[in-house]
C-alpha cells in the first residue's frame, strides 16, 4: 500500500505567527512521517525552511520560493523556473513608473546560493519587512535597482492601492509570459505582489513533485491559508484550509479546519486522521 501524502504551506499554516513550530506540531509530524511522506511548499528560501523544519523529518521533495523551485533535503535541484534578466529589469523599470522598487530573490550559482537583493528606496511596508532579514547574509544592496541572471521572484511591499493597478499594468504588457499573485500581507497591513515565471508557482510545482515520486497529485492532502495555495489545492486529491486562510482560498478547500495555525491546525488534523 502507497504511503500517503501531506504537503503542507509554512507561514500561517503550519508556522505559528511568532514563525516557531511548536512542541506538538514537531511531535506530530515526526510520528506521522513514520508511516506517510510528509514535505512543505512555501514562499520561502531552501535554508530558511530548513532552519525552521530542522527538528522535523523530512523525506520528499520541498516546494520552495513559491514553486520556483524544488530541493531534495539534501539541496539536489529537482527542478528551477526563473526570469532571465532583461524581463526581469523589463519589470522593474514599469514599476519605476508607479513609484515603487521590489526585493529580488535569486540565485548567484547553481549550488543554490541565493541572494536577497533590497532596493535603493523603501516604503514603510518594505522597511517593516526588511527587519525581519537583519543580518541575513543573503541581504544585499541593489542601488542601481537591476535584476540578476537568475530571478526566482520579483516581490512588491506596499499599499493595494499602489500594487492593485501595477499588477494590472504588468499582466497587459508582459501577458502569460509571467505569473503574478497580489495577496494581503498577513505580518503587516500591507499588500505583497510577486512576479514568477509563468510556470513557477505552487501548482506546477506539485504537479513535478508526483511526477518526480511516481505518485498522482490525486494522492496528495495539502494545507495552506494564501493566494498561493490556490492552484495547489485545485490539483491535490484533497485541500485543506486552516481557519485563519483567506476566503478566496476557503472557497475552493475541501476542509477547512476548526483550528488556526496558532493553534496547530494542520497538526491536530494529522493527529487525527
Amino acid at each position: 500500500m502507497k504511503k500517503p501524502i501531506y504537503i503542507t504551506d509554512l507561514d500561517h499554516t503550519f508556522l505559528r505567527t511568532d514563525q516557531s513550530v511548536s512542541d506538538f506540531s514537531a511531535k506530530v509530524w515526526n510520528e506521522k512521517a513514520q508511516k506517510s511522506i510528509l514535505s512543505v511548499a512555501t514562499a520561502r528560501s531552501f535554508q530558511k525552511s530548513h532552519d525552521f523544519l530542522e527538528k522535523l523529518h523530512l523525506d520528499a521533495p520541498m516546494i520552495l520560493l513559491d514553486g520556483t523551485m524544488i530541493v531534495s533535503p539534501e539541496k539536489k535541484l529537482i527542478d528551477l523556473k526563473t526570469i532571465n534578466k532583461a524581463l526581469g529589469d523589463a519589470v522593474v523599470e514599469i514599476g519605476l513608473n508607479f513609484d515603487i522598487d521590489p526585493f529580488i530573490i535569486g540565485l548567484k550559482d547553481m549550488q543554490l546560493n541565493e541572494t536577497f537583493l533590497y532596493p535603493r528606496k523603501l516604503n514603510e511596508h518594505q522597511k517593516f519587512v526588511l527587519k525581519g532579514y537583519k543580518n541575513d547574509p543573503r541581504m544585499q544592496f541593489n542601488p542601481h535597482n537591476k535584476t540578476m541572471d537568475m530571478n526566482l521572484k520579483i516581490v512588491y511591499f506596499g499599499d493595494k492601492e499602489t500594487l492593485e493597478p501595477l499588477a494590472a499594468k504588468l499582466k497587459s504588457t508582459f501577458k502569460d509570459a509571467l505569473e503574478y499573485k497580489l495577496s494581503p500581507e498577513k505580518y503587516s497591513d500591507g499588500y505583497f505582489l510577486t512576479i514568477l515565471h509563468p510556470e513557477g508557482d505552487k501548482a506546477h510545482a506539485l504537479k513535478k513533485v508526483a511526477d518526480y515520486m511516481n505518485r498522482d497529485t490525486h494522492d496528495m492532502t495539502v494545507f495552506g491559508d494564501s493566494i498561493n495555495d490556490i492552484g495547489m489545492f485545485k490539483l491535490a486529491g484533497t485541500s485543506v484550509a486552516v481557519s485563519n486562510a483567506l476566503d478566496e482560498v476557503k472557497e475552493v478547500a475541501d476542509i477547512i479546519l476548526p483550528h488556526s495555525n496558532d493553534e496547530d491546525g494542520v497538526a491536530k488534523y494529522l493527529n487525527k486522521i
